[in-house]
């Protein structure tokens, strides 16, 4: 008759916990987030400078700058303003012949409001794309950044490599501006892999 084996001889496996299915799904996820880089076809300056300008706003924002969007807002109320006297024109409840004085005054506003819209744009905007506002007397010790905001200027010329940041104090009188020019390629790879982080760490360096 066989011998029932002691529970002290058997050995006794270690306890190991168990990753959930979820828990590694959330880690790679995790991941894959940290790695995970902007890329961008280097043929398309247009899309180049809109992915560089809005690295640039980033970094300044970040530098506890506040934008200034009064600008914007008055652009928008001309847009809105034009769209409404179209939306007048299209949609006004009366007949052709006796709706023409409306139609005509509604098409006269339309386009009057539409080419404010695009002389605030050729003459004032130009290359800006960042207002901020000026700073408290507790953030800096600047008299101008307490009395004017900076207005942040991008170039980049066509089938350029080129691409330069000049900040200047908005609204003051032969202001005093700082430029840096960088190559494309410093922040770009090949396969149009963008390093966002050196090129803020580049703009702050400049601020």
């Amino acid at each position: 008759m066989a011998k029932k084996k002691s529970g002290k001889d058997m050995p006794v496996a270690e306890a190991v916990p168990v990753e959930t299915k979820e828990e590694t799904t959330e880690e790679e996820d995790y991941e894959e987030d940290e790695l995970e880089l902007l890329q961008v076809d280097l043929g398309d300056m247009v899309k180049l400078k809109q992915i560089l300008d809005e690295a640039v706003a980033a970094a300044l924002l970040d530098k506890y700058l506040e934008e200034d969007y009064r600008l914007d807002n008055i652009k928008l109320t001309i847009m809105v303003a034009a769209c409404l006297f179209a939306v007048v024109a299209q949609f006004a409840p009366l007949p052709f012949p006796e709706s023409r004085p409306v139609l005509g005054v509604c098409c006269c506003c339309y386009f009057i409001l539409s080419g404010i819209l695009q002389l605030i744009t050729t003459f004032i905007d130009k290359d800006c794309i960042l207002l901020t506002k000026s700073l408290p007397a507790d953030k800096t010790s600047n008299k101008d950044l307490q009395s004017y905001g900076v207005r942040v200027r991008s170039q980049f010329p066509r089938f350029s490599e080129f691409y330069t940041v000049i900040l200047e104090f908005q609204g003051k009188e032969n202001s005093p501006s700082v430029e840096q020019r960088w190559s494309v390629g410093k922040f770009f790879d090949k396969e149009g892999m963008f390093d966002e982080v050196g090129l803020q760490l580049e703009v702050e360096a400049l601020f």
